[in-house]
């Protein structure tokens, strides 16, 4: 299943959803930005606010891509960068 939405995600460049903000639901789209990396092109799900690391973890962990927002860069449990290089 999360392969199927990262798949959705890397084909349309952006994700509109549903987070935990502040204490309430807001939508917030989360565009997919390409960052070179000694490993090679990485897709990132880029947010230009600040968002609760808890979230970030979960949207990596449902998107089976890392995220990155101004607050700094989550992956999804055990993997790292190199893991997502090249599925661009």
């Amino acid at each position: 299943m999360a392969e199927d939405k990262r798949a959705e995600a890397l084909k349309k460049g952006e994700v509109e959803l549903r987070v935990r903000r502040a204490g309430m639901f807001q939508k917030l789209l989360f565009r997919v930005v390409k960052r070179k990396t000694p490993a090679g092109e990485v897709p990132y799900l880029f947010l230009d606010r600040f968002l609760d690391l808890p979230e970030l973890m979960r949207i990596a962990e449902e998107y089976s891509l890392p995220v990155e927002a101004k607050n700094g860069r989550v992956f999804p449990k055990g993997k790292k960068e190199s893991d997502f290089a090249g599925i661009v």
